[in-house]
């Protein structure tokens, strides 16, 4: 039996299904083993963000390696915090201050070679360093 690798997973939040689901298109054709899970749109699929669709995302991208949040506006930020509360799981970081599809990106990479939450974090920072505005 073969085990399976786990991977820092990455839950993407957006106020568009749409825009969150070709993120993740450009995602997976970078990697193929890092969960990626989205939480865009409202619960009616308008535009928005649910906190109901975060807290999903992030219970099928968890592992024990963690996972980051990305999202897309700051009214997004908001629900994930709630999510990650309600959720009453460690390693859930929300990658603050880093755009949605570039940190996601630099984030499945190095998930996807093994880096740990933490390193990814610390990459993300540097990289990202004068925020995103």
């Amino acid at each position: 039996m073969v085990n399976k690798v786990e991977k820092v997973g990455i839950v993407l939040i957006s106020h568009s299904y749409k825009v969150a689901e070709g993120i993740k298109d450009i995602l997976n054709q970078v990697v193929s083993d890092v969960p990626i899970e989205l939480a865009g749109g409202t619960d009616e699929n308008d535009i928005g963000t649910s906190m109901n669709k975060i807290l999903a995302a992030i219970e099928q991208a968890y592992s024990e390696k963690g996972v980051i949040l990305f999202y897309d506006l700051g009214s997004a930020m908001m629900n994930a915090e709630m999510a990650i509360e309600l959720s009453g799981k460690d390693h859930i970081q929300i990658a603050d201050n880093i755009p949605l599809l570039e940190g996601s990106y630099v984030a499945a990479v190095e998930s996807g070679i093994g880096k740990d939450i933490t390193a990814i974090m610390k990459s993300l920072k540097e990289q990202f360093r004068s925020g995103f505005a």
